[in-house]
């Protein structure tokens, strides 16, 4: 009697081990454990194609890319407008030392094709002479370089009131603030396109001034804006070098003819 009790005790133990064994192997609900997403979210910018509007301006999109077709006139007054063009306007800006470069505004054929949904590039590139992107108002973005990749010390006395000027092929364009678009539209306002699709910013973010220092090497950061309190990488317009984008762009850049 007593040895079948042994037994009996030693068959119930084997069965508590087996069965919390195949439990364990199985997870309960309670023991699952959940990983969250991390990857972060593609953002999709077409939102911002209606802020576009200018002179000889049009955009079409095909898929997941916006195609600009610019004439790259500013729709600002300026001294470089032929003096019998309707927007010709002798320089009144505060720069004592400016002078007028020989170049005019001219009508352009610049074309743009911007990925609407911008990531991050695992290999970043340089920014190229010429158009790096594209202002609200049509206008090209240049990078912070002069012809020849000099620093912009002596070019800046070229810049006219609203702090542009043409090349000697007469494309006109911005390196620094635009301030025409920032007199108009804000200083936290949306300025333009890179040509790797993220958007660029004014100076203002939350009321506060952005510097250098708030930046990355690339002239952006992720954060909050008025278009996506989501959040999403930007660059930001700065008043010192390199104003607009630094060591090449965030993401990958569409292709640009002109």
């Amino acid at each position: 009697m007593k040895i079948s009790r042994y037994f009996t005790a030693i068959a119930f133990v084997v069965f508590i081990f087996f069965t919390c064994s195949s439990s364990d192997d199985k997870g309960t609900d309670n023991d699952t454990i959940v990983i969250p997403e991390t990857r972060t979210p593609i953002i999709d910018t077409r939102s911002l194609l209606t802020k576009f509007e200018g002179l000889g301006l049009e955009y079409t999109i095909s898929g997941d890319v916006v195609t600009f077709t610019t004439q790259n006139l500013p729709n600002h007054k300026s001294p470089y407008y032929d003096t019998n063009h309707a927007l010709y306007e002798d320089y009144n800006g505060t720069n004592t030392e400016w002078r007028k470069n020989p170049n005019a505004i001219a009508a352009q054929n610049i074309v743009f094709s911007i990925p609407l949904k911008p990531e991050e590039a695992a290999i970043k590139e340089p920014t190229p002479m010429g158009p790096i992107g594209i202002s609200r108002n049509g206008v090209v973005f240049f990078n912070q370089y002069a012809a020849g990749g000099s620093p912009l010390t002596n070019e800046i006395n070229s810049f006219d009131q609203y702090l542009g000027h043409p090349t000697g092929r007469d494309q006109y364009h911005y390196h620094i603030e635009p301030t025409f678009l920032t007199q108009t539209y804000g200083e936290d306002a949306f300025l333009g396109l890179l040509s790797d699709g993220f958007p660029v910013y004014g100076s203002l973010e939350n009321g506060a001034v952005i510097t250098n220092s708030d930046l990355d090497i690339y002239h952006g950061h992720t954060g909050v804006t008025k278009d996506f309190p989501e959040g999403i990488y930007h660059y930001h317009i700065t008043s010192e070098d390199p104003y607009l984008n630094g060591n090449g762009f965030y993401g990958t850049p569409g292709n640009v003819t002109r």
